[in-house]
């Protein structure tokens, strides 16, 4: 386990996000909850990625892909929050 920074903040992230899947999915949502998850999970799988990067290029387009994972995340998180689907709570709680 890595015990960087960014990496811990992102696995806490991604448990998280996979504690809001479960909740979405007792609550029968079944397609933002297996988008959510994906990309949520992705950021700190990425970041992890880093670590092996063929270089200076690769370690850098691993890191923007982890970027753009996150900046979905954010979308599907707010599209919960205005459809009432998790409380103003549970979306400060993941952000």
């Amino acid at each position: 386990m890595r015990n960087d920074k960014l990496s811990v903040q992102s696995m806490d992230f991604a448990a998280s996000v996979i504690n809001l899947v479960r909740y979405l999915k007792e609550n029968k949502e079944h397609i933002i909850s297996n988008q959510i998850g994906r990309s949520g999970t992705s950021i700190g799988a990425n970041i992890r990625e880093t670590q092996y990067a063929h270089g200076k290029a690769d370690f850098i387009a691993k890191l923007q892909i982890a970027l753009k994972e996150a900046n979905e995340t954010g979308y599907w998180l707010e599209l919960l929050l205005k459809t009432n689907y998790i409380s103003e709570n549970q979306f400060i709680r993941c952000e």
